[in-house]
């Protein structure tokens, strides 16, 4: 449930900081009140987009009853792939975010084009809403049916978290800074694509398309065993195992190093 909380308490914010932005700069331009409604149009736009890309994950798990583990086994690889380059395009983008969104609203405001505010807001709404369906799909479909509505209540406590963030956030660093807020989010949707990738690689692993080279390389039970609650937290948060395999291991220190060489990357080539 971790996860699910985690998930939605990030992505919302996300959602949040641009259709703040969008509707922030609407209110302080007297020729930009138009385009208010067309903001919240976007807003439930994005919505609808992102509940059609959820039904259509449904969907495509009914239709492949046969092939359940190898589908979701697929929609977690994704799901960490997405995560790393979430993160990445953030640390790209991050800082000139509003900047961006605002001088495109200057344009539409001079053009009285308000579609593209409705544009703006479902694409920012239809992003977030569809990597947190793809996010949690994985721990959702292997959750035992009597544990769905405690990850129902999980998400609804992620979606009050975002609105409490997103107010300490918008006082303007007095509590809660955005360039905390994203530094220590981004470490720990890392952490979590990484956890990600354990699993699939578990997966791979019983479906016999990755050997495990060697089962308990290590075992750390005595310290922190995975099965228990604590345990089992910082399993799913981190990918954290009291027994890994030895090609687990390796996937996951693969996976680190390609991360510190794509965070690296950009700011070696601004230093060039």
């Amino acid at each position: 449930m971790g996860q699910v909380t985690f998930i939605i308490w990030r992505e919302s914010v996300e959602a949040l900081l641009v259709v703040g932005i969008l509707h922030a700069w609407l209110a302080r331009t007297p020729q930009a009140a138009g385009g208010r409604r067309w903001l919240w149009g976007g807003v439930i736009g994005g919505l609808l987009l992102a509940a059609a890309l959820a039904f259509g994950i449904y969907s495509a798990h009914e239709l492949l009853l046969d092939f359940q583990e190898q589908f979701q086994t697929a929609m977690v690889l994704l799901a960490a792939v997405l995560i790393v380059q979430m993160v990445l395009w953030m640390r790209a983008h991050g800082r000139t975010l509003k900047r961006d969104l605002e001088q495109g609203l200057s344009q539409r405001a001079e053009e009285r084009n308000w579609w593209g505010v409705a544009v703006l807001a479902a694409l920012a709404i239809a992003r977030e809403g569809s990597e947190a369906v793809v996010f949690l799909y994985g721990t959702l479909a292997a959750a035992p049916a009597a544990e769905l509505p405690w990850m129902g209540l999980a998400a609804l406590v992620g979606l009050a978290l975002a609105l409490l963030t997103f107010w300490l956030l918008q006082l303007g660093g007095k509590v809660l800074s955005w360039q905390l807020f994203f530094r220590v989010t981004e470490i720990m949707l890392l952490l979590l694509a990484g956890a990600l990738l354990v699993t699939a690689v578990e997966q791979m692993q019983a479906l016999e398309w990755l050997p495990p080279l060697r089962d308990g390389l290590w075992d750390t039970s005595a310290l922190l065993d995975d099965m228990t609650r604590t345990g089992g937290l910082l399993a799913a948060l981190t990918g954290y195992r009291a027994q890994p395999s030895l090609m687990t291991v390796l996937v996951l220190l693969a996976y680190w190093a390609v991360v510190v060489w794509l965070m690296r990357r950009p700011a070696h080539g601004a230093r060039r």
